[in-house]
């Protein structure tokens, strides 16, 4: 199955219509199995099965390391994943789909959450990186020019991981949080860090994916498009920034300023300023 496929459509502007071709984005349902095991099943773009499936599962904690995976067979006419894991963690077979109310990650705020979510969420008590304005628009720059499955057809999410050089990787999917766990399985089976990452991201800044960004361990998060008030209250607590609606050369930052290069210190609301000789690293 190809990512995009053509096909004939009447296209209408302007007060006129023809038909024509155009590119649409192909969905693909991949069923994955460990040792045998049914566990879930993705609706996901049909590339780089092998990393989004490497990504979901050791983000979820279903697989706690990649050494803990021998092998996986993508068998794309059935639609499925085969995982032969080492061992897996069976304390996700009980409390995975339980949804349940408490304080934000052990924080202040209520609200619900996965138990999972909780349990695997990393937590940023200090700032490790720094990074400019100029910088946040350069990197968006470049997720949206890698984007080229979404000038084809419009229809996928896209998702990079950049250092301070720039781009490392990008990846693109009609799940935002496929699109971001290929990048997560990218990153694992070539051994590289995301301590020094920043994640950018074409999408809505919504909750889940604030908690995806956790749990592969990147503290800054940039996206084209607005954040939700519970994304925001989980960054607040879990320590990420999160930059939002950059578009052309304009961005707001969100939370944890204090890893944007640039800023107006005595500006700064006092709750935010209160805490930054605690916790902030950069320079």
């Amino acid at each position: 199955m190809k990512p995009v496929v053509e096909r004939k459509i009447y296209s209408y502007k302007n007060g006129g219509g023809t038909w024509t071709e155009d590119q649409v984005a192909t969905e693909f349902a991949c069923t994955i199995k460990v040792n045998g095991e049914e566990y879930t099943t993705i609706v996901c773009t049909p590339e780089y099965i092998e990393e989004l499936v490497i990504g979901f599962l050791i983000s979820e904690k279903i697989v706690v390391r990649i050494n803990d995976i021998r092998s996986i067979r993508v068998d794309k006419k059935q639609g499925t994943a085969h995982v032969d894991a080492v061992r897996v963690n069976e304390f996700h077979k009980k409390f995975f789909a339980k949804r349940y109310i408490t304080s934000c990650c052990g924080k202040g705020r209520t609200g619900f959450y996965f138990l999972n979510d909780a349990r695997t969420a990393k937590v940023f008590n200090q700032y490790s990186l720094s990074i400019s304005i100029d910088d946040c628009f350069h990197m968006m720059k470049q997720l949206q020019e890698s984007a080229v499955m979404f000038h084809q057809t419009g229809g996928v999410h896209n998702a990079a991981l950049c250092d301070q050089d720039g781009l490392v990787v990008s990846r693109m999917d009609i799940g935002r949080h496929n699109a971001i766990d290929k990048i997560y399985g990218y990153c694992l089976k070539n051994n590289l860090s995301l301590v020094d990452k920043v994640l950018v991201f074409s999408g809505r800044i919504s909750s889940e994916i604030l908690i995806k960004c956790a749990k592969v361990g990147c503290e800054i998060l940039i996206s084209k498009s607005a954040p939700t008030q519970l994304a925001l209250d989980l960054a607040e607590d879990l320590g990420i920034t999160t930059v939002g609606f950059v578009r052309g050369e304009s961005l707001n930052i969100y939370t944890h300023a204090g890893r944007i290069k640039g800023i107006e210190m005595d500006e700064m609301p006092q709750e935010i300023t209160e805490n930054l000789e605690d916790c902030y690293l950069g320079s």
